[in-house]
């Protein structure tokens, strides 16, 4: 008798730097925004790399981006969907799972 498959992680939210935003994300009030700097400096990663990522993510609608203007200085926030959010929760669900099976 074969073992059952072992579930499949999400791969958008798997990649270590996506993974990292989205926790940073999910940390958030449901709706609440982050801008775009001082997810940044939460995260310690470049903006190009923070960039690359949040477009993967956005791409999936795992995230949500708006880029407004105050007081003439562009602002770009950053959100996590209902859908990310969702994703995220059977991402860590997939995890207790695989983990489980382990033991």
């Amino acid at each position: 008798m074969s073992e059952p498959a072992l579930p499949e992680l999400d791969p958008v939210i798997h990649a270590q730097a996506r993974l990292r935003v989205t926790v940073a994300l999910a940390g958030l009030h449901r709706g609440d925004q982050i801008t775009f700097p001082r997810l940044q400096q939460l995260l310690e990663m470049t903006a190009g790399n923070l960039s690359t990522h949040l477009r993967k993510l956005e791409d999936a609608e795992y995230v949500a981006i708006t880029k407004s203007f105050e007081h003439r200085t562009p602002v770009t926030l950053v959100r996590l969907t209902a859908r990310g959010r969702a994703a995220f929760e059977q991402y860590t669900a997939t995890l207790h799972r695989l983990l489980d099976a382990g033991t």
